[in-house]
């Protein structure tokens, strides 16, 4: 009878041999009392199963074969099989007769994983269906500001990729998250501001020519155009105009390169008559003084032409009956395709008047510009700041300044006057430097008429122009 019993037991025994034995676990898969085709259908069917993406609130079922994932069943099983079969026959039977306790082995996952494969799928099939390009503002028809652009959404692939490759290695949390960034509205490129102000001057009610010229201060980019909204709507740029009152930007720069620290109270109190109340008196009295007492404006054009400003010169005093001191020919009053017929006594060019404003501002950022080259150290950094704040405090509340907040800093001087030959105003002009948290920038701008300009359409559109601009450096 005892020979009976044992001969069954050595049968159920050589059964439980033939499978893997209880308490083995393959990547976390109980294996134990199965063959090796049942235990490996176990595995792939937990493994290979498909795995499931989330893009935000969609989602995305995967097949692991199609992302490069490759489980190595027969590896796996190989390494269980040594713990069947490792055992002598009769240690593990006299362990199964007594039910001795067996020690639970867990042989971990291995499984090859292809990442370029999971990137390539995630950019060729996730992110070319859900991500959402931002859409950036844009200027609104007829006005000077822009509409609210729309962030989107684009997927972030090394965190995308690390969450799969967890999905894969689990048989129970099969879902990966995919890492979604939020992408900012991108800036409105210079095209569209340059559309967006050609616009506003054919939505406004002057119907002369309008040239004006930009520079962005951080990154050196330039628009430079004369536009029209009747006629001929596009002009050759680097017209002539009456210079009037800009002028004084030119004559700051000659009158310092001419001072020296201490400076007379009162020679700085006829610089800042000169500039915040655009005083011709002024001008003539301070320049007489420092510059030259009878040839002080060839003095400025030529310091002018130092700096490259070829299309800019002031040939005679404001004083009433002020003798011509010389006459100048220009590139730009020598065109005959355009003519303002500007003042003889002194002319310039939007260029001119912005690169001018440039060179101050570099000059008294951090000593850079033209300024330090051409007048080799005359001029220095503190003058430069000087400059700036004579032209900071020009406050006329119209113009440019009419077109940005309240306390921003607009470092300016503008100029406009009836002419003799009919008393009619026929070009007016603002030039500034304007400081913005978003950025700083420099915008020249002279219009024309050759009948004449109505002031209150004139302001309009220079406060529409800087407002255009004060809102593409400062989108909410």
């Amino acid at each position: 009878m005892a020979g009976f019993l044992l001969i069954l037991q050595l049968v159920r025994y050589g059964r439980i041999r033939a499978t893997f034995p209880t308490g083995l676990t393959v990547a976390n898969i109980p294996i134990g009392g199965l063959t090796y085709e049942t235990a490996s259908e176990r595995l792939v069917q937990a493994y290979m199963s498909p795995i499931e993406l989330q893009y935000q609130d969609a989602r995305i079922q995967v097949r692991p074969a199609t992302i490069g994932f490759e489980l190595q069943v027969n590896n796996m099983l190989a390494a269980a099989d040594k713990q069947r079969t490792g055992e002598p026959f009769w240690t593990g039977f006299w362990k199964y007769i007594w039910n001795q306790p067996i020690t639970s082995i867990d042989i971990p996952l291995q499984a090859k994983f292809d990442e370029a494969r999971m990137r390539n799928f995630l950019e060729t099939e996730i992110s070319v269906r859900y991500d959402k390009p931002s859409t950036p503002p844009m200027p609104i028809p007829g006005e000077s500001g822009f509409s609210t652009g729309l962030a989107g959404t684009e997927l972030d692939y090394d965190t995308s990729v690390n969450r799969i490759i967890n999905a894969l290695s689990s048989s129970s949390r099969r879902t990966a998250r995919l890492e979604v960034l939020r992408t900012n509205p991108a800036k409105p490129s210079f095209e569209i501001l340059q559309y967006m102000l050609t616009d506003i001057i054919d939505q406004s009610a002057f119907d002369g020519v309008v040239e004006l010229y930009y520079k962005d201060l951080q990154s050196g980019f330039v628009l430079h155009f004369a536009h029209s909204k009747v006629g001929d709507t596009d002009y050759p740029i680097n017209i002539a105009y009456s210079s009037w009152s800009t002028i004084k930007i030119p004559t700051l720069i000659t009158l310092f390169k001419n001072l020296e620290a201490p400076y007379d109270p009162q020679i700085l109190d006829e610089i800042e008559k000169m500039v915040e109340m655009s005083s011709n008196e002024s001008t003539d009295s301070v320049a007489k003084k420092v510059i030259e007492p009878n040839l002080a404006p060839l003095r400025i054009t030529e310091d002018a032409q130092m700096l490259g400003l070829e299309n800019t010169f002031w040939g005679g005093f404001f004083g009433l009956g002020s003798p011509l001191l010389k006459k100048f020919s220009t590139p730009a009053n020598q065109r005959t395709d355009y003519t303002t017929d500007p003042d003889r006594y002194g002319q310039t060019t939007p260029l001119d008047m912005g690169l001018l404003l440039e060179d101050i501002y570099y000059c008294a950022q951090d000593y850079g510009g033209s300024i330090p080259v051409a007048f080799e150290g005359a001029i220095t950094q503190q003058e430069c700041q000087m400059m700036v704040t004579y032209l900071s405090r020009n406050k006329i509340g119209v113009l440019f300044e009419a077109g940005v907040p309240a306390g921003t800093q607009v470092a300016h001087k503008h100029g406009w006057a009836n002419e003799v030959q009919d008393g009619y105003v026929h070009t007016m002009a603002d030039c500034a430097i304007i400081y913005t948290p978003g950025g700083n920038y420099v915008v020249s701008m002279f219009i024309h008429h050759p009948v004449q300009i109505i002031f209150d359409r004139a302001n309009l559109l220079f406060a529409n122009i800087s407002a255009a601009f004060y809102n593409y450096y400062n989108l909410e």
